[in-house]
C-alpha cells in the first residue's frame, strides 16, 4: 500500500494572507488551520487531489524555489483575467529569464513564491486542472522515485525530464532534469504524504527508504509524522492526515 499526496505544504510569513491570495486565484475554499496555519481545499475530488497547507515561518524567502505551480488557462482572455486577478490580490510580475515567445506569464505571490500562468492550448497540460503542474527542479532519479512512492505512472520520461500524474488525472508533477539548483535551506514547498487507513507507518517508511529516500529531513515533525528526504534532498513527511 502506498501513501497518497495529501498536501503541498508552503512556508509563509503570514499564512492566512497567503491562503486568501491562493484561494482567490484558484477559486478554492480557505479554511482555518491549527497553530497559526491556514489551508485551502480543492472544489472536489477531481481537482488536483491535494490541499495546500500554509505553515507559519517568519524567515524570508531566499532564492528561487525548487518547485512552482503552473496554472492553466482556457483562452488568451482567460489567461489575462487570471493574471489580473492575481495582481489585484497582491501578486506581482517577476523576471526569471523567460522569453516573450514562450507565452506564459511569470508571477510571484505576496511571499515571493514564483508561479506561471500558461497560455491556452498547451498540449501537455490539456488533461489537467487549474493547477496544471507542480514544476520541480530535479533529476530523472527523483522523478522515478516519486512515481514509485505515490504509485503514479510516468507520463513523460525523455532525456533527463520526467513527469508523473495520478491514474485519476489532475495535476502533473514534473522534473526538469539537471543541473539542480543548490539548496539554501529547507524547501519552502514540501510534500505531505498520508498513510492509508490501518497502514503500518514504519513499513511505509521502510518502503520509501528502499526506493531511495532517507530519514531525517529538516522540519518540525509534528503529529508523529516521519520526516524524510527524497533522492535530491527535498524534505517531505509521511504520517496520518491532519
Amino acid at each position: 500500500m502506498t501513501s497518497r499526496l495529501f498536501a503541498i505544504c508552503c512556508d509563509a510569513t503570514r499564512p492566512a494572507d497567503l491562503a486568501r491570495f491562493w484561494s482567490g486565484v484558484l477559486g478554492w475554499e480557505s479554511v482555518g488551520g491549527s497553530e497559526g496555519e491556514a489551508v485551502i481545499l480543492p472544489p472536489g475530488p477531481g481537482a488536483a487531489g491535494f490541499r495546500i497547507r500554509f505553515r507559519p515561518n517568519g524567515k524570508p524567502k531566499t532564492g528561487p524555489n525548487r518547485a512552482h505551480f503552473d496554472l492553466t488557462s482556457a483562452s488568451p482572455e482567460d489567461q489575462q483575467q487570471i493574471v489580473a486577478r492575481a495582481l489585484g490580490l497582491g501578486g506581482k510580475h517577476v523576471d526569471v529569464g523567460q522569453r516573450p515567445e514562450e507565452g506564459h506569464v511569470v508571477l510571484a505571490d505576496p511571499d515571493g513564491n514564483e508561479f506561471c500562468v500558461i497560455a491556452a492550448g498547451n498540449a501537455f497540460l490539456a488533461d489537467t486542472d487549474v493547477i496544471g503542474a507542480l514544476a520541480c527542479d530535479g533529476t530523472r532519479e527523483v522523478g522515478h522515485f516519486w512515481s514509485g512512492a505515490l504509485g503514479w505512472p510516468l507520463v513523460w520520461d525523455q532525456g533527463e525530464e520526467t513527469a508523473i500524474q495520478s491514474p485519476d488525472g489532475g495535476t502533473k508533477i514534473t522534473w526538469g532534469g539537471p543541473p539542480v539548483a543548490p539548496k539554501t535551506g529547507p524547501n519552502r514547498l514540501q510534500f505531505e504524504l498520508a498513510l492509508p487507513v490501518g497502514a503500518d507507518r514504519e513499513a511505509e517508511v521502510d518502503r520509501l527508504v528502499a526506493l531511495g529516500a532517507t530519514r531525517g529531513g529538516a522540519g518540525p515533525g509534528e503529529g508523529g509524522r516521519v520526516l524524510m528526504l527524497d533522492p535530491d534532498g527535498n524534505e517531505f513527511s509521511v504520517g496520518t492526515p491532519r
